[in-house]
C-alpha cells in the first residue's frame, strides 16, 4: 500500500509511520511511498489558495499514478486524517478538469485511513490495562465519517477508554486555525483537554498529526497517535 509521508509529520513525528509500517508488516502489508510525493494540497485549500490546493493535488496523483497504473498498490494508507480526509476529495475538487478527472476519481477510491486497514483481530491482546482518552479529529469522524475504528483498536488491545464529553467538538487545531486565531484556538484546546482529562486517563490518543501538536503543546499528560499505542 501507498503510504504518504506528507509535509509536517516527517520533522514533527516521523515515528508515526514507522510504528503503522511495523504494525502493517505484522499483518502481511507493505507500506511504500512514492519518490516525489509532497503536500495533499489540503495546507493550501485552508489558506483559500484553492488553485494552488488543486495544483498540489495533480502533483501528488502525478507521483503516485505509475505505481497505481502498474498496479503495483491495492490501496494508499493515509496515517494523518486530515490529509485522508482532502485525498478523499481528489475525486470533487477535480471533477471539472478532464485531465485528472478518472485519475481523481481512481485515488480517491483508494484512499483509506489507516483505522480502516488495521485488522482488530491483530489488535487483541491480554494485559494489564492503560487507561487512555481518544481525542477523534474532525477529519476523521466528520470529513470522513468514520467512528468507533480506533476506540474498537485500542479496546482489543487492551486499553481502556475513558468516556470523552462532547467529543464532536473541535480540538481547535483546525489545519491553520491555531496559527491564525490562536485566542479563540487557544480557548477551544482549553475545554478539549478539560473533557479529555475528566476520566483520568494516562494518555491520550489522537490521529491526526495537528491535532497532535496542538494539545500537547498545552496537555499535562503524553499525546501519541493511536498507531503507536497498538505498536
Amino acid at each position: 500500500m501507498l503510504a504518504l509521508a506528507g509535509c509536517v509529520q516527517p520533522a514533527l513525528a516521523p515515528r508515526i509511520n514507522a510504528a503503522a509500517a511495523r504494525v502493517l508488516d505484522r499483518n502481511g502489508i507493505s507500506l511504500v511511498e512514492a519518490p516525489g510525493a509532497g503536500c495533499c494540497g489540503a495546507l493550501r485549500f485552508h489558506l483559500n489558495d484553492q488553485a494552488a490546493g488543486r495544483d498540489d493535488a495533480r502533483a501528488l496523483i502525478d507521483a503516485w499514478w505509475p505505481m497505481v497504473e502498474r498496479g503495483e498498490v491495492e490501496a494508499i494508507v493515509m496515517t494523518a486524517s486530515g490529509c485522508g480526509s482532502f485525498v478523499k476529495e481528489f475525486a470533487h475538487h477535480l471533477q471539472e478538469d478532464p485531465a485528472y478527472r478518472e485519475k481523481a476519481e481512481r485515488i480517491s477510491a483508494l484512499m483509506k485511513d489507516l483505522s480502516e486497514v488495521v485488522p482488530v483481530e491483530s489488535a487483541r491482546r491480554k494485559g494489564s490495562s492503560v487507561r487512555v482518552a481518544f481525542q477523534s479529529p474532525c477529519s476523521l469522524q466528520h470529513a470522513q465519517q468514520i467512528r468507533g475504528k480506533v476506540e474498537a483498536l485500542l479496546g482489543a488491545a487492551g486499553y481502556e477508554l475513558t468516556p470523552v464529553a462532547d467529543a464532536h467538538l473541535c480540538c481547535g487545531s483546525a489545519g491553520t486555525y491555531s496559527i491564525l486565531q490562536p485566542a479563540l484556538s487557544g480557548e477551544l484546546r482549553a475545554r478539549k483537554l478539560a473533557a479529555l482529562g475528566a476520566g483520568g486517563p494516562e494518555l491520550i490518543a489522537t490521529a491526526n498529526i495537528g491535532c497532535l501538536t496542538h494539545l500537547q503543546a498545552a496537555a499535562r499528560i503524553p499525546v501519541k497517535h493511536w498507531i503507536e499505542l497498538l505498536e
